[in-house]
C-alpha cells in the first residue's frame, strides 16, 4: 500500500492494444518459439517422401489441399492429444501453432477424416519408417538394438456385441441335431404305416442351401401325413430362419478367421481383458494387441495383432521389422510373454542375440538358493549316448517313443517319452510319482536346449543390463501413450484404419521425444 502526502496512490495499469492497427501485419512465425515441437513436426515432414500419397490424387478438377500439409496437421494434432477431426478443424481456426504449421489453410473435418482413414491407409507405415531412419541417422536411436513388449488398446466397438466362435459352432451343431430329430420323427410316422421314406442326402453339410433342401425333403415326406402341430410349427420356423442363420454363422466364422471371438461393430477387433478396467471386474472388451519395439524410448516398429497372447506375435512383428529395414535387429530383449520354443528357434535361425525370458525364469532364480527337488525331471541325469534318463534310484528310463503336437501358429513340437523299467517295490516310489504303473516322463529336448541357452544369455553381464534397460525403455512408452497422450481407445474401426491411427500416435510420440532431446 502506497501513500502520497497522506493520500492513497492510484494503481497504474498496463495499456492494451486490442484496437490498435499495425502498419505491417504480424507474422505467425513471430509467435512460434524456435524450440517448439511444431517446428520439429514441420522440419521432419518436409524431409520425407510422400509420393505414394500424391499419386492417389486425380488430375484436373478443383484444387486439393496438399497431402504434406494435411499430414503435418494430423501428426501435430496427435502430438497435442487431439484425435477428433472436428476438434482439429476447430484448432486450425483458433490455435496459432496450427495456423503457422498449416499456412493458415482450414480444411474441414470431413477432409481431415477422409485423409486419415482413406489416403493414409496402407501407406503410413512407410512414412513412419522413413522418420525412424532419419532419427537413426541423427544417432538419437539405434535400430539394431531393440526392446519388445505389447499392450492392449480398446477398439471403437460396443462392449456388448460379443460373437464367440464356440457359440457359432454350438449353434450349427444344434441345427444339425434338430434336423436329425425331425427326420427321426418322419421315420416313426412311416413306421406306423410300415413304409420307409427317402432319407435326405446329407445332414452333415451345414450350409444354407443344404439345410433348406433337407427341410423341403422333410416337408415333402410329411405331406398328406398326420403330423403333430408342434412339429409342423417347428418346420415352419426352420424353413423361415435356419438357412439365414446358417449364412450369418458362416459369414461370422469367415470374419473371425482363427480367432475365438469378434465384435459386431468392429469385426476385426477381438475380445480381451484390459489392465485399464474401471469396473474392476475383469470384463472383456473388444480391442487390439499393440506390439512395439523401442530404443532409447523411441518407437522403432509397431504392429497390431488380433490375438490376446504376446507369444504368437513376435515372429510376425520381426518379419515386418525385417521388411521395413531390410534386416533383423542384432539384439532383442523381451519379457517372459515371448519365451516359447518357436520364438527361440526363430531368433536362433535369424542370428539374433536374444535376451528373452521364459516362464518360471524368476521362480528358478528364487529357488536357486533352496535345495532342488531330486525327483523333478529337470534334476534327473540324462545319458546322451544311450538316450536314456536315470531315476533317483539309478534305474534306467528308456526311450519308448516320440509324438508331435502343433502350437497355435502351427509349429511342430517333438516330445520324447521315457519309462522306468520297474517301479515295483521301490522305497522312493511314493516320493517319485503317484502313477499306478511305472514312471513315465516327457521331454522336449529342443526346448530344453534353447531354454538353457536363453538362461545363459539372461544371466550374463549384458543380459542383466538389457533386462534392466527394458523396464524403463519400452514400458515408459506405453505409459506416455496411455496416460500423457490419453490414448486409450481407437477412434476408427477396422484393422487397416486402426493401423494408421496407432502409426500417428507412434509418430507423435517419437517427435515429442525428439523435441526434448535436441
Amino acid at each position: 500500500m502506497f501513500y502520497f502526502h497522506g493520500m492513497k496512490a492510484k494503481p497504474v495499469w498496463k495499456t492494451d492494444h486490442q484496437s490498435q492497427l499495425s502498419l505491417l501485419p504480424p507474422s505467425y512465425d513471430d509467435f512460434v518459439p524456435q524450440n517448439h515441437p511444431v517446428r520439429i513436426v514441420n522440419a521432419i515432414v518436409n524431409r520425407i517422401d510422400i509420393s505414394s500419397i500424391e499419386v492417389t490424387y486425380k488430375g484436373g478438377g478443383t484444387s486439393s489441399y496438399h497431402p504434406r500439409a494435411l499430414l503435418k496437421i494430423l501428426i501435430y494434432a496427435y502430438l497435442r492429444n487431439l484425435y477428433s477431426s472436428r476438434k482439429i478443424e476447430q484448432a486450425l481456426g483458433e490455435n496459432i501453432h496450427f495456423m503457422w504449421l498449416s499456412g493458415n489453410i482450414r480444411p474441414d473435418h470431413n477432409t481431415i477424416a477422409n485423409f486419415r482413414s482413406g489416403k493414409l491407409k496402407g501407406k503410413f507405415k512407410k512414412i513412419f519408417n522413413q522418420v525412424v531412419l532419419l532419427l537413426a541417422q541423427q544417432q538419437v536411436l539405434d535400430i539394431k538394438d531393440i526392446y519388445v513388449d505389447g499392450t492392449k488398446i480398446e477398439a471403437n466397438a460396443n462392449r456388448y456385441t460379443f460373437v464367440w466362435g464356440k457359440s457359432i459352432a454350438n449353434s450349427r451343431e444344434r441345427i444339425k441335431k434338430q434336423l436329425k430329430e425331425l427326420w427321426r420323427y418322419v421315420e416313426t410316422v412311416y413306421a406306423e404305416e410300415e413304409q420307409r421314406p427317402n432319407e435326405p442326402d446329407n445332414f452333415e453339410a451345414i450350409d444354407p442351401e443344404e439345410v433348406s433342401k433337407t427341410i423341403d425333403q422333410i416337408n415333402k415326406a410329411l405331406k398328406g401325413k398326420k403330423t403333430d402341430s408342434k412339429v409342423r410349427q417347428k418346420l415352419n420356423y426352420a424353413k423361415k430362419n435356419w438357412p439365414g442363420n446358417i449364412a450369418k454363422y458362416n459369414s461370422q466364422q469367415e470374419q473371425m478367421g482363427g480367432r475365438n471371438s469378434m465384435s459386431k461393430t468392429d469385426p476385426d477387433a477381438t475380445f480381451m481383458r484390459m489392465k485399464e478396467d474401471h469396473m474392476k471386474n475383469g470384463q472383456l472388451k473388444a480391442g487390439y494387441n499393440l506390439q512395439a519395439c523401442s530404443n532409447n524410448q523411441f518407437i522403432t516398429n509397431y504392429t497390431l495383432a488380433q490375438t490376446t497372447a504376446d507369444t504368437t506375435t513376435l515372429i510376425d512383428h520381426l518379419e515386418e521389422y525385417k521388411e521395413s529395414f531390410g534386416h533383423t535387429p542384432d539384439t532383442i530383449t523381451a519379457d517372459a510373454g515371448y519365451g516359447s520354443e518357436e520364438n527361440y528357434a526363430y531368433l536362433e535361425g535369424e542370428g539374433v542375440e536374444a535376451f528373452v525370458k521364459y516362464n518360471y525364469f524368476h521362480k528358478e532364480q528364487k529357488q536357486a538358493k533352496k535345495e532342488p527337488d531330486p525327483f523333478h525331471p529337470d534334476q534327473l541325469h540324462y545319458n546322451l549316448e544311450q538316450d536314456c534318463y536315470y531315476c533317483p534310484m539309478g534305474q534306467q528310463m528308456h526311450n519308448i517313443g516320440q509324438y508331435q503336437k502343433k502350437t497355435t501358429n502351427g509349429y511342430l513340437q517333438t516330445y520324447t517319452r521315457y519309462q522306468a523299467t520297474n517301479c515295483n517295490g521301490c522305497p522312493l516310489r511314493g516320493l517319485c510319482h503317484k502313477s499306478k504303473h511305472h514312471r513315465v516322463i516327457e521331454r522336449n529336448h529342443n526346448l530344453i536346449r534353447l531354454k538353457a541357452k536363453a538362461k545363459e544369455k539372461l544371466l550374463s553381464k549384458d543380459g542383466v543390463a538389457h533386462r534392466k534397460q527394458r523396464c524403463w525403455d519400452i514400458e515408459a512408452i506405453f505409459g506416455d501413450i496411455k496416460h500423457n497422450m490419453n490414448f486409450k481407445r481407437f477412434a476408427l474401426r477396422g484393422i487397416e484404419k486402426v493401423n494408421v491411427e496407432i502409426g500417428l500416435v507412434a509418430m507423435a510420440h517419437n517427435l515429442k521425444k525428439l523435441a526434448l532431446v535436441i
